[in-house]
């Protein structure tokens, strides 16, 4: 079995492969100010309510949004699971032809989505990653990665209103049934999830044309990708775990 690790700024994903099956996948809020053996003792129980154990862990690999955590996961790895991990990053081989102007400032998990994408999809294609931010990645026919764009995440827009309003509560990120809402929460809902909608279908059809590119495949992931998905045409598919899978890919791909 392997490991795979995501850190991203509000939670961490990992996910345990055998050979190419997703055996079980886990979700942790990001905490920075964990310890290693916490880290350690909190993913040990969760291997351990799903029967898995660290003895059967060949190898992981790691993807992270979040520098300070990087140190803190590697030595978990090493303490409890007696292994040094991947990290994705300069020098690692990933197979993916970035076109970037500095390839150094791509977020590792733009280039790991962006490797799934490829393996599991026909190019041309965009990926939109709904996570603390969202972001666009743009492979073209050829399977280069363009660059794209990047925007405040649905979370990080919400509670933005909220502390910066005064009047206005904190909500949850809820679909409400009408674009016209009748009270002031379901009209913060309505603003944030229909006109993140519009923001989504927006940008994906400037892309589409700087692109050049009037069919083009649009992969939804990332933890709020089904909510927004459900509110625009413009995205074709809902991939929850593309993440992870490209950190599989990858990780094969430097065994």
């Amino acid at each position: 079995m392997i490991l795979v690790v995501d850190i991203g700024n509000t939670n961490i994903v990992l996910g345990v492969y055998r050979g190419s099956e997703l055996l079980h996948h886990f979700r942790l809020s990001t905490a920075r100010q964990s310890t290693v053996d916490e880290y350690g003792v909190m993913i040990h129980n969760l291997f351990s309510m799903s029967n898995l154990s660290f003895r059967d862990v060949e190898g992981v690999i790691i993807s992270s949004v979040v520098p300070p955590l990087v140190q803190v996961i590697v030595e978990m790895c090493v303490k409890f699971i007696g292994k040094e991990p991947l990290l994705v990053g300069p020098g690692i081989k990933t197979g993916l032809n970035l076109r970037y102007e500095n390839p150094r400032e791509v977020g590792a998990d733009r280039i790991v989505n962006a490797v799934a994408a490829i393996e599991q999809y026909k190019c041309p294609l965009v990926v939109v990653d709904f996570g603390t931010a969202t972001t666009f990645d743009c492979i073209d026919a050829g399977a280069n990665y363009l660059g794209g764009a990047i925007v405040p995440g649905l979370g990080i827009s919400t509670e933005a209103l909220y502390l910066r309003a005064s009047k206005l509560p904190r909500i949850e990120l809820e679909k409400p049934k009408k674009v016209i809402g009748r009270n002031t929460v379901h009209a913060m809902q309505a603003g944030i999830i229909f006109g993140y909608a519009g923001q989504v279908e927006g940008i994906v059809r400037r892309i589409k044309l700087e692109m050049n590119a009037p069919v083009l495949k649009v992969i939804a992931t990332g933890g709020l990708a089904s909510l927004i998905a459900s509110e625009t045409e413009c995205i074709d598919e809902v991939n929850p775990m593309l993440t992870l899978e490209g950190l599989r890919i990858i990780y094969n791909r430097n065994k």
